[in-house]
């Protein structure tokens, strides 16, 4: 490989800062293909419509979760729990084995899965996502694979290892394999995964098989999303495995792993799945993204003083992040948000720095969080409202290069009398071209106040909402910071509304 090197059917240059990402649950997403058009569907044999369909409004990337071969023993145990079971038939009610497929994260081969089109499918998908200028991301998964691995017996050193003892004294954490007792997959906060066996993360083979494997991956993509990308950090390896793994290595997992895919794949896009706010370590480590879990938090928490806190990090640290209402392992967004507050929620995580992560079936008003192992979503009859606002705030960003420039978060002010400004959240996009404003209540009263705009002291502006069109004049000497008493631009907004305001000096 080239440093230079960029695939056939891929979209060359720099990824761009705020990318919007379009999350596929790629099985049920063919699936569901095939039952529309009577036929089965693989990645090879999308129809053109279908991927307009999924190439959203300013759409930069589109994640296929869940190509990678999948596990017959990780089908056999995702089959004999009835959790699973139970869990499929309540959005199945004629549920048979086949709707029941392993876990997506239960990898047995990072080669497209034969059922989806394999290699040449994934090769077909990525030429058709490049002909929309739109990139593509696939997962990749540090910590565990399948039972059925071929690395359980070509390479047992890669996993954390058991005794005979350990496997009488706790059946549920580790398993018999061919090369002994391995440990089965987990966090340190919760009982071990059913399906997957824990890799040695620490172990110097292993970590030069997982940079192999990443530039055969990196060949057929953009970009990875990297699943609970804290576990490999090198604190909680020690904390969860002690001396079960090897010593500690001179650099840090994601260090050494993301350095050695960049040495050929410069452009290559890493993201995080992250928790514990350890956001800042896995950026520092070289992570492009990470999943912004603490503002989804407040969000559904509908705390408005904590979101404005949250936001008044560094707008450098924030453009890292990853924002997202829902995605494959959270409730859905309408399940989860009132209309009006998730509408409020939605305009926050779209216009603020960072990645935005958009999920098969969110436009839809989807209600249901399928499980992983389900092989089929049932049929849903899209929710027009729902569809028809988030279509208009994908395509004003987009027409109108809202997220372009320089973010920044502005003040809001009120009268000692009147203190309803603090359920106002306001910040602004700026560059040479552009001018953006963004003011929102997030709460469930009305709220007015006081927002000073930079650099407008004696211009007359036109306020122009790219949600609704309506349009509005306001002289410089209104909006003149300086200017006693309460100079700013005035706003009043209802309970959870918006104003998305492009701004026009004249």
């Amino acid at each position: 490989m080239t440093a230079d090197r960029t695939p056939p059917a891929a979209v060359g240059g720099p990824w761009p800062p705020d990318p919007l990402i379009h999350e596929l649950s790629t099985g049920p997403w063919l699936a569901g293909l095939s039952r529309r058009l009577g036929r089965t569907v693989t990645l090879a044999h999308v129809p053109d419509d279908a991927w307009d369909e999924v190439v959203l409004p300013g759409t930069d990337a589109v994640w296929l979760m869940g190509v990678w071969t999948r596990s017959a023993a990780g089908r056999d145990i995702a089959l004999g729990d009835p959790d699973v079971r139970r869990e499929v038939a309540s959005y199945l009610p004629d549920a048979t084995d086949d709707d029941i497929v392993a876990s997506p994260y239960c990898v047995r081969a990072y080669v497209v899965d034969p059922a989806f089109g394999g290699p040449e499918g994934l090769a077909a998908a990525r030429g058709a996502l490049a002909a929309r200028g739109v990139r593509l991301i696939l997962d990749f998964v540090p910590n565990h694979v399948a039972p059925d691995h071929p690395w359980v017996t070509e390479h047992p050193e890669f996993f954390v290892r058991g005794t005979d003892d350990d496997l009488a004294a706790q059946p549920p954490a580790y398993r018999a394999t061919p090369s002994g007792p391995l440990a089965m997959g987990k966090d340190p906060y919760f009982a071990p995964w059913k399906d997957v066996l824990q890799l040695n993360l620490t172990n110097p083979g292993l970590r030069q098989a997982v940079v192999a494997t990443l530039l055969e991956v990196a060949g057929q993509c953009d970009g990875v999303r990297c699943d609970m990308a804290m576990l490999a950090l090198d604190d909680v390896i020690d904390r969860t495995w002690g001396d079960r793994v090897d010593p500690a290595q001179p650099r840090p997992y994601w260090t050494e792993v993301i350095g050695g895919v960049r040495a050929h794949w410069p452009a290559f896009m890493f993201a995080a799945e992250a928790y514990w706010d350890r956001e800042p370590d896995l950026i520092a480590q070289g992570f492009d993204h990470c999943y912004d879990k603490r503002l989804y938090d407040r969000l559904v928490a509908d705390d408005a003083a904590s979101v404005r806190a949250h936001l008044g990090a560094d707008p450098a640290y924030q453009h890292h992040l990853l924002r997202f209402l829902e995605n494959h392992d959270e409730p859905r967004a309408a399940a989860t948000f009132p209309t009006d507050r998730g509408r409020a929620a939605g305009v926050v995580v779209a216009t603020t720095p960072g990645a935005l992560l958009v999920f098969l079936g969110q436009l839809a008003g989807r209600r249901d969080h399928y499980p992983v192992q389900q092989a089929r979503w049932p049929d849903h009859i899209p929710d027009p409202d729902t569809e028809a606002w988030w279509r208009t705030l994908l395509s004003a960003l987009a027409d109108h290069r809202v997220r372009a420039g320089q973010w920044s978060l502005l003040a809001v002010d009120g009268w000692p009398d009147n203190r309803s400004c603090d359920r106002l959240m306001a910040w602004q996009w700026a560059d040479h071209e552009h001018r953006h404003l963004v003011v929102v209540n997030f709460s469930d009263q009305p709220a007015d106040g006081r927002i000073p705009l930079p650099d407008t002291a004696g211009a007359k502006v036109v306020l122009t909402d790219r949600l609704t069109g309506a349009t509005y004049d306001r002289s410089g000497d209104d909006l003149d910071p300086d200017v006693a008493p309460g100079g700013g631009l005035y706003v009043a907004l209802g309970p959870w509304a918006v104003n998305l305001f492009g701004v026009v000096e004249s």
